[in-house]
């Protein structure tokens, strides 16, 4: 498919909104006044539906997608990101510049499921080859939206069975204050165990204890037998 300009992708996208859809979106994300997505606007798309619309028009140039990732609108910003993984996977030539287009725009990836969907595949599949020292940067960012890329971006080291990285990455990051990142840490922490190396993420749980938010610890024990679970809490081990 001929596409002439990022003009044309955003109005193929927005054509594929609800307002109806697009307040409980607002809703949900937390766009509110004081709160994490403050400011962000829906247009009110699923997920699924923006898929669709990335496999209807892959490939495309970067400097489109670079352009879409521009957007005000939470959807076009989600197709942009999940074009740059579909090219990211498909075509390895492009992957050190959608990196670079990546990581130069991350104020543009400014909420969880922007992050959650894109930086696994693409800076975590980034740093599994080519070191790890992108993401403890990142880590030590005063900025959410790159701390939650290094911690979550993890996950490509967990399913190579890799459980070092991220558990350094955890500990790093322990002293967050958001619950987002409570909740990244806890995330990381429980697929570590599900995956790779239950005792190690019990034996750091056990030494951070004290330190611990309660949710990250709640998420970290999900895959625990349940009197496990409740001794944990207590911080038996």
């Amino acid at each position: 498919m001929e596409i002439k300009d990022a003009e044309e992708i955003k109005e193929a996208v927005r054509r594929l909104g609800s307002l109806k859809k697009a307040g409980e979106l607002m809703r949900f994300f937390k766009t509110g006044k004081g709160e994490y997505g403050e400011g962000d606007r829906f247009l009110g798309i699923t997920v699924p539906a923006v898929r669709k619309e990335v496999k209807r028009y892959f490939p495309l140039p970067l400097g489109i997608l670079k352009e879409i990732l521009m957007s005000e609108w939470h959807e076009e910003r989600a197709f942009a990101l999940l074009s740059l993984v579909a090219e990211y996977e498909k075509l390895p030539g492009k992957r050190e510049d959608i990196l670079k287009i990546y990581l130069g725009n991350t104020d543009k990836i400014n909420n969880w499921d922007l992050v959650d969907l894109s930086a696994p595949r693409i800076v975590g599949a980034w740093c599994l080859k080519h070191g790890a020292a992108p993401l403890f940067c990142l880590a030590a960012s005063e900025n959410l939206w790159e701390r939650r890329i290094a911690m979550v971006s993890s996950l490509a080291f967990i399913n190579s069975g890799d459980k070092d990285t991220a558990l350094a990455l955890a500990e790093k990051l322990l002293g967050s204050k958001e619950d987002l990142m409570h909740k990244a840490v806890g995330w990381m922490l429980r697929e570590t165990a599900k995956k790779t190396a239950a005792d190690a993420v019990k034996e750091f749980l056990k030494n951070h204890y004290a330190e611990l938010p309660r949710t990250t610890l709640r998420y970290a024990i999900e895959r625990f037998p349940e009197e496990q679970r409740k001794m944990m809490l207590k911080g038996i081990f």
